[in-house]
């Protein structure tokens, strides 16, 4: 019998995934940079409220373009990883489980993180 020739590596540039694939790998990106921020949070929060300097020091830092940019990626981690999370639950529950349901709660999550973005951007930069 001749053995089954399998890859010997892996392109991922050339695997397509489902919708509910990327949602499940972005729920995962997503939590790691929420925990990846985690420790600069602390920070912030910490030196903001020492003294009323440090709050200065904090209020200016955020004021800038790039720091604002860095919470809108936050807030997108935030948003898409809660929604997924539902999303993952409903699973857990046995719920939308069949593929045309979970295409659909994927689309959901990604429309709904998409427009929980646009609203924290028109207020950061309005």
């Amino acid at each position: 019998m001749k053995p089954v020739e399998r890859p010997v590596y892996l392109d991922l540039l050339r695997i397509r995934l489902p919708l509910p694939g990327w949602v499940s790998i972005l729920h995962r990106v997503s939590g790691a940079l929420l925990f990846a921020a985690l420790p600069l949070g602390v920070w912030a929060l910490s030196l903001s409220l020492t003294e009323a300097a440090g709050f200065q020091r904090v209020a200016g830092m955020a004021a800038h373009p790039l720091a604002k940019l860095g919470v809108l990626v936050l807030l997108w981690a935030l948003a898409h990883h809660f929604f997924a999370g539902l999303r993952h639950l409903a699973l857990d529950l046995h719920r939308g489980v069949d593929l045309r349901r979970a295409r659909q709660s994927s689309l959901a999550v990604l429309l709904a993180s998409a427009l929980a973005i646009l609203l924290a951007a028109w207020r950061l930069f309005a």
